[in-house]
């Protein structure tokens, strides 16, 4: 009988990875057409904003008709990300289809009139969405439809940013602080490069970020970019990253209880938001804070592809950055934290880099990517996520970097349903 053990449990393996891989692409080809129409239309709402900056000024009204049509038709769709990741944890009444079409006309209308958010929680939100619908037609198990949402994740991460692998990675470290679910990896990788795939043959070419720096190779590691100098300065750099990324969600978690305490009325909190938004923008004399900001209608503005080079940004870009952000999301418009995350944290870095005398462009990519492992406690993610926009020449200081930033982040994070340790201690 021992003879015949492992011939059976491989048979046992290839016919799960069969399974998953049929149910991948399910997914895949179903999200990944949604993330392109959605990033289409995102493209095309910047654009008619730009022409249009009138558009600006009835932010409020779009925001109250935001509120009406999840109020209205909705259900628990506007529960967003959280929703999701509480029904991996807690299987109960599914996530609705209706969250993918919800999401996506709801951001759209929040880029169109000149909210400032992003795009993952919207492509995270059509994932999960869309794999919980095919987990019902199929009639599969609630551990099967647990894996399946975590595979709609991964595709939406992975096509949206066009980064599979920290996609796929992003989606098993995201649920528990400090533990990974391996059960999911697989078919999370599977999921995400297939979706990847699928909204790149729709013709979406996503933003190309370039890191020139390459630091002196000693001998002891003849394979990486090292200097204990600049290695300080890295870890110095991610302790500010980790704080700003506490500062984002606190602030967005205090503010938005302090709405529903202080607004008696729902629909009026999108309205003050909006209204907010348009002072915001005069008050800091710009427009280039409005929307996802991965590059300005100037040549010269300020974006996140613009803070790879010295002068691209200004010292508090940063900080208006983060303020427009959580006013927006926090006060009912629809749209992810990651992209926003990416400004703060690659203009931060930029600031940080003239301070220390250190690599600009590093630095840039440093805050871009270790601001979000800060605020979301995805140190693996972040860190491969690096490698994937960036290159490896850099990944020693991309990992300090994120890890560094995750420690010093504390007990906090964008995600109110991600769960933490028993012993309360970052792992």
């Amino acid at each position: 009988m021992k003879y015949f053990k492992k011939p059976f449990e491989h048979t046992l393996v290839v016919r799960n990875l069969l399974k998953w891989a049929v149910l991948a692409i399910a997914v895949s080809t179903i999200t990944g057409s949604f993330v392109a129409l959605f990033l289409y239309l995102l493209d095309v709402a910047t654009q008619y904003r730009w022409q249009h900056p009138w558009l600006l000024f009835l932010l409020p009204i779009a925001g109250i008709c935001i509120h009406f049509l999840y109020k209205l038709y909705g259900k628990n769709a506007d529960k967003g990300n959280n929703l999701i990741i509480d029904e991996i944890h807690e299987p109960g009444g599914g996530v609705p289809a209706r969250m993918a079409p919800f999401v996506l006309v709801a951001t759209v209308i929040t880029h169109l009139f000149g909210g400032s958010a992003g795009r993952e929680g919207t492509a995270v939100q059509i994932g999960g969405s869309m794999a919980n619908f095919i987990g019902k037609q199929l009639r599969l198990s609630k551990a099967d439809i647990r894996i399946l949402l975590m595979m709609g994740i991964a595709a939406g991460f992975g096509a949206v940013f066009g980064t599979p692998v920290a996609g796929a990675v992003f989606a098993v470290e995201v649920l528990i602080v400090g533990k990974i679910k391996y059960d999911a990896l697989v078919p999370c990788l599977i999921a995400a490069v297939f979706a990847d795939m699928v909204c790149s043959a729709w013709g979406i070419r996503h933003t190309h970020y370039t890191i020139s720096f390459t630091g002196s190779v000693p001998a002891y590691l003849s394979f990486l970019h090292f200097d204990f100098l600049l290695f300080f300065k890295v870890i110095i750099a991610g302790v500010v990253f980790g704080l700003s990324g506490y500062l984002f969600a606190n602030v967005s978690h205090q503010l938005k209880a302090l709405a529903v305490k202080y607004i008696s009325v729902p629909w009026l909190i999108p309205a003050v938001g909006g209204v907010a938004i348009i002072g915001l923008t005069y008050l800091s004399g710009t427009t280039d804070y409005l929307g996802l900001g991965v590059v300005s209608e100037h040549a010269n503005g300020i974006s996140i592809v613009n803070a790879f080079h010295e002068g691209g940004v200004t010292t508090w870009s940063w900080l208006w950055k983060l303020v427009f952000t959580v006013v927006t999301l926090s006060l009912g418009f629809k749209g992810g934290e990651v992209t926003p995350l990416f400004f703060i944290g690659a203009a931060l870095g930029n600031t940080i880099a003239i301070i220390l005398g250190a690599p600009v462009d590093l630095f840039a990519g440093l805050g871009f990517i270790a601001v979000f492992a800060g605020a979301t406690n995805t140190p693996i993610a972040c860190t491969l996520m690096g490698i994937e926009l960036f290159g490896g020449d850099n990944v020693i200081y991309f990992a300090v970097a994120c890890f560094t930033a995750y420690y010093c982040s504390g007990r906090s994070g964008i995600y109110s349903a991600q769960r933490f340790p028993a012993n309360n201690v970052k792992q």
